[in-house]
């Protein structure tokens, strides 16, 4: 299939690229792990309490001293564990009861981990974050449930915050939290409230081989999702991209907020007004001596208003920090309002990715009482068999054309032997060839090309099914991580993608093989660059498509027990056929082009600088 050359130069490009991307992750952590220890020690060196200010203005009920060190109190419910922090009046992290970290059942998954600061924390101009410590009001929190701060900054602006559980049996409801800030200016001359933001939070991978343009920040406008992944702050010397980021604009800003592969952080204004919001990244290490991973932090702009003296201005916010889970999203939107399900960021077949996910549930739904364990790899199974049922009439109408199309070649063969010089000709005559037997030689890819949106809705609906962490199958621990059996020489060895490759080749061995040699061997290729592509992706994508591999198998042995197609030539017609008609309105284009260069030598002369004649050569 392929010369000696070919694999050895295949081999060593990929060695040489294995080679590269150890080095640059070995790098990346090393200078992640020392710019880790260089800011512990800044912090050190700068304790939180130079500039505190005792709250003495209309919001405070009796002139308290805060704390003079950092203490966290915790509001709790079924589904997560937010720790308050009165170092900046916020959201220090969340903890989710029902989701722990890869490959451990004890240490959960957590929220803002890597946090320039506690959520809902303020930030002046510059994206400075505060540094302060508020007075944790007790007499007006009630333990567990809401939690109440306040505290005056140095500019003179007393901040007033409020934090309380949502406590509804509505869809998110466990992962909402009712956020309020009261600002009031204590000083004599107004203040702008435009400068100020507050932090939303962090986002982070939840293990290294998590791909980096899964995690970013996103803002919703006009029922418009953006979305910016980490990768676009990495800079370089062909990149205009930078570690921070501001972004403005004159519409509504609904929500924003960051996210990962499965989670995300949002803050959404219960009055939305235009605004702006800022971006950093960073680098940071999840575990020592592993790669470093990109860590996006954001914020909210306050309304452009001004804060005159003694006149409160509050402002509302919900903030969700959960899984981004695809129904719970979508049923949210009933309730706590619209945009919610585009935080999954299916992209461009949404509404498939949307049905397959519905469809995954119900099944899983329907097999749960049945096989609890192996639920859902068995859910993916049976939608997979679903959806292969649903396009068969068009795999077996692709199937019926390519076998037409390979009788074909023999006659192929002979009008390149007779029109070796003359393409035009060569492409009418093939034209004519299909059309005599009634053949459309499209009929052998647009069926495959319907399938594309199938395939990518389906990647991306497992890509991002929270559902799917943590729940094994056969010998898979962990549907949304590579199902790795061991190492071999640092190599992790995964079953699912090793046998999907091979159900690949048999799946193209058993498929009538049409076009030149160059196409036929790009076709056998394919297993292998899906393999290596595929390779580290999650279980569930190699799980699907290894069943889908093994059904095409059996739809093509059936296929094959169907008597071959005859090759009956039509009638003969003057109609001609749309590609006919077009190859040869090509054909007669390109006959006028070549009469019109040939009656206009002068017009048509080359003019390159290789053409232009060379003045004399003089001296030594």
């Amino acid at each position: 299939m392929f010369d000696r050359k070919t694999w050895i130069v295949l081999v060593i490009c990929g060695i040489l690229l294995a080679v590269n991307f150890h080095f640059m992750n070995r790098n990346a952590a090393q200078l992640a792990e020392q710019k880790r220890i260089e800011e512990v020690k800044k912090a050190a060196a700068t304790p939180p309490t130079d500039n505190v200010i005792t709250p003495t203005a209309e919001l405070t009920s009796e002139p308290l001293l805060p704390p003079t060190e950092e203490e966290k109190i915790t509001l709790e419910n079924d589904e997560v564990v937010f720790t308050l922090s009165n170092l900046g009046g916020g959201i220090s992290y969340a903890d989710f009861k029902k989701q722990f970290k890869v490959g451990s059942t004890t240490d959960r998954v957590r929220a803002n981990q890597f946090g320039r600061a506690a959520i809902g924390t303020l930030a002046g101009p510059g994206e400075v974050l505060e540094n302060i410590i508020y007075t944790y009001r007790a007499e007006e929190s009630i333990e567990g449930k809401k939690a109440v701060y306040i505290a005056q900054h140095p500019s003179g602006v007393i901040a007033k915050k409020t934090y309380q559980l949502v406590e509804s049996n509505k869809p998110g409801a466990p992962f909402l939290i009712d956020f309020t800030v009261q600002l009031e200016n204590s000083g004599a001359a107004p203040i702008s409230a435009k400068p100020w933001s507050i932090f939303i939070g962090e986002a982070a991978p939840t293990y290294e081989k998590e791909i980096p343009q899964q995690t970013g920040y996103f803002w919703y406008e006009r029922e418009k999702m953006h979305f910016e992944h980490s990768g676009s702050f990495k800079g370089g010397m062909f990149s205009s991209a930078r570690p921070n980021q501001m972004v403005s604009s004159a519409e509504k800003i609904e929500y924003a907020g960051v996210m990962n592969q499965f989670f995300t952080t949002v803050l959404r204004p219960l009055d939305p007004k235009p605004g702006s919001l800022w971006a950093k990244s960073s680098q940071e290490v999840l575990h020592k001596n592993m790669p470093a991973v990109m860590s996006v932090n954001a914020g909210m702009s306050f309304p452009d208003l001004v804060l005159n003296p003694k006149q409160p201005q509050t402002f509302s916010y919900r903030i969700f920090i959960g899984p981004r889970h695809n129904d719970m999203l979508r049923k949210m939107e009933d309730h706590w309002g619209k945009g919610w399900g585009e935080v999954m960021q299916y992209g461009w077949f949404s509404v498939v990715s949307r049905f397959l996910n519905w469809l995954l549930n119900l099944y899983h739904n329907l097999i749960d009482g049945v096989a609890t364990k192996w639920a859902w790899g068995l859910a993916i199974i049976f939608l997979t068999i679903t959806v292969r049922f649903a396009i068969w009439p068009l795999h077996a109408k692709s199937t019926h054309t390519m076998k037409r199309m390979a009788k074909l070649q023999p006659e192929m063969a002979k009008l390149k032997e007779k029109y070796p010089d003359d393409p035009n000709k060569l492409n009418t005559e093939m034209m004519g060839l299909y059309r005599k037997y009634g053949i459309n030689p499209l009929g052998g890819c647009l069926p495959m090309f319907l399938q594309i949106p199938i395939f990518f809705g389906f990647y991306r609906m497992l890509q991002y099914a929270v559902e799917l962490r943590g729940e094994g199958f056969l010998w898979v621990h962990d549907l949304s991580q590579p199902d790795t059996l061991t190492y071999l020489f640092g190599i992790p060895i995964n079953i699912l993608p090793i046998v999907m490759a091979i159900t690949s080749f048999l799946q193209i061995r058993m498929t009538p093989m049409t076009g030149d040699k160059m196409q036929q061997n790009i076709m056998r290729l394919m297993p292998l660059m899906f393999f290596f592509f595929c390779y580290n992706f999650a279980s569930a994508l190699a799980l699907y498509w290894t069943t889908q591999n093994i059904f095409s198998i059996g739809q093509t042995w059936l296929m094959n027990k169907v008597p071959e197609p005859e090759l009956k030539a039509r009638p003969a017609s003057d109609r001609k056929s749309w590609l006919q008609r077009m190859t040869e309105q090509q054909a007669q284009m390109q006959k006028a082009q070549k009469a019109k260069k040939q009656a206009n030598p002068d017009t048509m002369r080359d003019v390159s600088p290789s053409s232009k004649k060379k003045p004399p050569r003089t001296g030594g």
